[in-house]
């Protein structure tokens, strides 16, 4: 059943494939940027997967790409959630700090991997956060029923009496501790970390879910630019045509997303999107065992 699909879409593809690329380019792009705006992270995980398997651009190429859109479109969505409030900068400013430290490493590491290990891998990576997403909706929908914080669950920061976080020694560790391996990750992979910053700031540093998710894109932004620098030193080309029809989509997107966001509750959407990502990183899998 799925074969004549991909068979049609060849064809058009074959047919005009400048159009065809830049028409790709742009839907693939509105998914990234309606993710985004769902869940304030883990839209970019899609990107790889889609410019690599759908648009055929290499895996390197396809993390350079991602790493343009993700920075790029998590400005626009940064800009749109400090209008309203909801960024935390210095906090932001901590994950950041140490993220692009560590992403120009991992943009080396992965020009060390050869490209199907490197696919191989970010399935993996895949898995493991759609397993963390489904198991945190469940948590969430039992603490919610129960009304309470699950034994010995506690936050690591505490704030003072105007909300701000007070950074003692054990929590300002911990945040840099994740804030450096979103950073690796980022240079690795092409994402920008936020379904590890999403939590690390809800869980941690006690931030409503919409302040995490506005925090993050600021961090995202950040990080991402530092990858991309990383990329453009260690000169690999980045082609803007398609970069720009990625973000020219992603952009309206998260706006879309954003707005989905807030009417749908937070434990459903998990769900459906860690299903999401586990049906594109069997995708993924397969397309690496089929070149074996």
């Amino acid at each position: 059943m799925i074969a004549p699909v991909l068979a049609a879409i060849d064809a058009v593809a074959a047919t005009n494939p400048p159009t065809w690329a830049a028409a790709a380019s742009v839907a693939a792009g509105s998914l990234v940027g309606l993710s985004l705006g769902l869940t304030g992270g883990g839209g970019a995980i899609f990107a790889v997967p889609l410019l690599v398997y759908w648009i055929g651009v290499d895996p390197r190429t396809a993390v350079s790409i991602s790493l343009v859109t993700v920075a790029a479109t998590a400005l626009v969505g940064a800009v749109e959630r400090w209008w309203y409030g909801q960024v935390e900068v210095r906090t932001g400013l901590l994950f950041a700090a140490a993220g692009m430290l560590t992403a120009p490493a991992g943009g080396w590491l992965g020009g060390q991997v050869p490209p199907q290990t490197l696919m191989a891998t970010f399935a993996g990576l895949m898995l493991l956060i759609a397993a963390r997403m489904w198991r945190k909706a469940s948590d969430d929908t039992e603490r919610a029923a129960a009304g309470v914080f699950a034994a010995g669950v506690g936050p690591t920061c505490s704030r003072d009496a105007e909300g701000r976080l007070r950074m003692t020694t054990r929590c300002f560790v911990l945040l840099t501790l994740v804030g450096l391996v979103v950073g690796l990750l980022s240079g690795l992979f092409g994402v920008g970390g936020g379904f590890l910053i999403v939590p690390a700031l809800v869980a941690f540093a006690t931030m409503d879910v919409f302040r995490a998710i506005g925090t993050s894109l600021f961090v995202m932004t950040l990080v991402g630019a530092a990858a991309v620098a990383a990329q453009v030193a260690a000169g690999r080309s980045i082609p803007l045509d398609i970069a720009g029809s990625f973000v020219g989509g992603g952009v309206p997107a998260l706006f879309v997303g954003s707005w989905i966001g807030r009417q749908i509750r937070g434990p459903t959407l998990a769900r459906v999107f860690a299903v999401a990502i586990v049906l594109v990183a069997a995708f993924i899998i397969y397309k690496s065992m089929a070149r074996i």
